[in-house]
């Protein structure tokens, strides 16, 4: 069995990014952590125990790796991958969006109505 894999490679396994591709992108843009560390590079070895800390959405998820993974299996494989260590957090200065809702088939919002969506949104 392998002692070390990518990042990349695990955070896809982890089913934490849709590809590879993804994965290796956030870790060369340093916005991943391993260990406190920033990642700078997507070939990083990571080993089980280390600690990953990173942005999901609108927010921040830290995890311990518990294995490897040798393939990237359904989500109740992927599981089995990491533990949470930290339930999810959301990005301070982030307002979560109130859901607005308008019927079917009333048409576009005239200036007052889109004022109001934008005043419940906190754009304005």
């Amino acid at each position: 069995m392998q002692e070390t894999l990518r990042a990349d490679r695990w955070l896809w396994f982890a089913r934490f990014f849709k590809s590879r591709t993804l994965a290796a992108e956030a870790c060369s843009k340093s916005r991943i952590r391993l260990n406190g560390r920033v990642l700078s590079k997507p070939n990083q070895p990571l080993r089980a125990g280390d600690v990953l800390t990173f942005s999901q959405g609108d927010a921040v998820r830290v995890v311990r790796l518990t294995a490897l993974g040798t393939r990237r299996g359904p989500a109740n494989e992927a599981h089995t991958l990491y533990e949470d260590l930290a339930p999810l957090a959301r990005r301070p200065g982030r307002i979560p969006m109130p859901d607005v809702y308008r019927k079917p088939g009333t048409g576009r919002p005239n200036k007052s109505e889109r004022r109001l969506i934008e005043r419940l949104q906190g754009r304005k």
